[in-house]
């Protein structure tokens, strides 16, 4: 269990970041879903003890993340959002070098530890090729094999589908649900459907506040029977917008479908639609979904 108790952080040009923030986050794929700006990388950052923050607490299973940084980074796997490899060096030669740093001195138990990884994130095959000839979605599982390097009590990943194309995405999140039994994996993203595929608990942060956490289905089911639908024409949006609880429009085949949060019918020629994530996720945003706070809560 990691658990974060009031933190906060104000950068000097005068942003708060994070405001008091607290969570509960257990074992398994825990989703931190919020906009850019929210406060994610901050909060990422602060866990990563790449951050000194102003007040509060982080602690791993009775460990203070805050105070004894090096012995957090022993059992820590970290792939940042921005993720740097030498591209003339080969995925077998790269995942060696980070192995030494990570401790691995000895030849042969180096050698077994890169191979288990290469074929856990399934890059045995092109173990040899250098790393720039990879794809987005092969980079990114390159940087899960260094983030498992020391089998970590904690992983972190910030922001890992972004511009990976529909198959790599699929593969990727398939191997973050393989490696996330029995340690705490943290989602960093602003895409909503990765946190609805492969999350068991999630936190929707913004302006640098948890507005709301819990497990998806009941998130869900807070939703039940208050999603309305119904396709406008393009110029009939903004009034909308202004006498309806609009939590969100996009534009299908050449219509514009908006969602309404209500406890009843909107109006003539709305259907009620089973929510989903990204539902909850606009309504928590628009401030209207009925358990939205921020404070602690408990996954137990």
């Amino acid at each position: 269990m990691l658990t974060i108790e009031n933190l906060s952080k104000t950068y000097r040009n005068g942003v708060q970041a994070l405001k008091g923030v607290d969570l509960d986050i257990p074992e398994g794929v825990f989703g931190l879903l919020g906009p850019n700006g929210a406060g994610k990388s901050t909060l990422m950052n602060a866990i990563a003890t790449l951050l000194q923050i102003d007040s509060g607490s982080i602690a791993l299973d009775g460990l203070d993340v805050l105070q004894e940084q090096k012995q957090v980074r022993k059992i820590l796997g970290y792939l940042p959002q921005d993720f740097g490899v030498y591209p003339r060096m080969s995925a077998e030669a790269m995942l060696d070098h980070f192995a030494v740093l990570k401790g691995f001195t000895k030849r042969r138990e180096r050698r077994d530890v890169v191979r288990s990884l290469l074929q856990t994130t399934n890059l045995w095959n092109v173990r040899k090729q250098r790393l720039g000839t990879y794809s987005g979605g092969m980079r990114q599982r390159f940087g899960v094999a260094q983030a498992l390097l020391g089998e970590p009590r904690l992983i972190i990943v910030d922001e890992p589908t972004a511009g990976l194309d529909l198959e790599e995405r699929r593969r990727f999140l398939d191997l973050l649900c393989e490696i996330g039994q029995g340690v705490v994996v943290i989602l960093s993203t602003h895409i909503v459907e990765d946190v609805s595929e492969v999350c068991s608990n999630v936190a929707i942060i913004d302006q640098g506040a948890v507005r709301l956490t819990g497990e998806p289905r009941s998130l869900l089911a807070g939703l039940e029977g208050r999603i309305w639908r119904k396709p406008i024409a393009q110029h009939e949006l903004s009034a909308c917008k202004n006498s309806l609880a609009v939590i969100s429009s996009r534009l299908i085949a050449g219509r514009t479908v908006i969602h309404v949060y209500s406890a009843s019918s909107p109006g003539e020629a709305f259907e009620p639609v089973a929510p989903s994530v990204e539902d909850v996720y606009f309504a928590t945003l628009k401030g209207v979904y009925p358990e939205s706070q921020s404070g602690k809560h408990s996954h137990e």
